[in-house]
């Protein structure tokens, strides 16, 4: 575990921020955020560390050991700072989304747009092998993009614990919203109901699912970061290019439907400025997306300054 100061679990804590803010948004990971802010493969390793090993050391050497194992710091540090971003930013990010859609997307999509280059260039040793891999986690999160959400009102329990392990997993993968994958499954409503509702059920069944998601999926990735790094950054580079047509600003609505009074997408397309229908505010989101580009060079020079 890393000797850190207070004022380093401040920026860690304003990650979690900046994560929690990516991850209300349906296009935007929480994972890409994490990965371009030098976090990732520690908070793989800090959610692996929580497992039977560290439940044995608590019972053994007491709560101070288990809490250095799992490096707890870091992990409360990281999730304070998600919490305190859904439960403040969430609505503020919302509204943008009903009111201002092409700008938060212009300035997203610069913002990911940077996080491919970003990415790629932690590939120490590129191969045919890499190029392939990159192609096909491209085409796979375009195709994620491009599904049709289900729409059934109805949901079961299972289910719900289901979609919890998904979009968690989705989460944690850079390129893949956690959010984005809870609207394709047709719960990004239920579980906005359930917590807006304090539905303590629907909410343990979602957070039992998310929990069991996390603590598995968080393995697999370590393992592959140990054992196959270029090929693995190769995949979630292609994520991240895939993910680049669903934050596209400029979209035309093919179909929708209204749950309660909220309006939800559920097939829409790309399409060029010229030919989005209404104003498309093309300055202010070329400026916008330039300054989401330039936010991602600025955090990689920042992290390249203090290593």
């Amino acid at each position: 575990m890393q000797e850190r100061r207070l004022i380093d679990y401040l920026f860690i804590t304003l990650k979690g921020v900046a994560m929690g803010a990516a991850d209300v948004v349906p296009g935007v990971s929480g994972g890409t955020i994490a990965f371009i802010s030098g976090i990732y493969e520690e908070l793989l390793a800090s959610i692996s560390a929580v497992n039977f090993k560290a439940l044995k050391i608590l019972k053994e050497k007491g709560v101070k050991s288990f809490w250095e194992a799992i490096n707890g710091n870091f992990l409360l540090a990281l999730m304070l700072g998600i919490a305190i971003s859904v439960a403040s930013l969430a609505k503020t990010i919302a509204f943008l989304l009903d009111e201002h859609p092409i700008l938060l997307w212009s300035f997203f999509f610069g913002l990911v747009l940077a996080s491919v280059l970003f990415v790629a260039r932690q590939i120490t040793q590129w191969s045919v092998l890499n190029v392939i891999l990159l192609l096909i986690g491209s085409f796979a999160a375009f195709y994620i993009t491009t599904l049709t959400p289900v729409t059934s009102s109805e949901i079961s329990p299972m289910y719900l614990f289901l979609c919890g392990a998904l979009a968690i997993c989705a989460m944690i993968l850079p390129g893949i919203s956690g959010s984005f994958i809870l609207v394709l499954l047709g719960a990004y409503r239920p579980v906005l109901d359930a917590v807006h509702e304090r539905n303590l059920k629907s909410i343990a069944l979602i957070g039992a699912g998310a929990i069991v998601g996390l603590l598995t999926f968080s393995r697999v990735l370590k393992w592959l970061f140990e054992h196959y790094k270029n090929a693995t950054l190769a995949v979630l580079t292609g994520f991240i290019v895939g993910s680049l047509n669903k934050i596209w600003p400029w979209k035309k609505v093919l179909d929708s439907k209204m749950f309660g009074e909220k309006l939800i997408i559920l097939k829409e397309k790309s399409v060029f400025p010229a030919n989005y229908e209404g104003d498309n505010l093309l300055i202010y989101a070329c400026i916008l997306s330039i300054l989401g580009f330039l936010l991602i060079l600025l955090l990689e020079k920042l992290a390249k300054k203090k290593q």
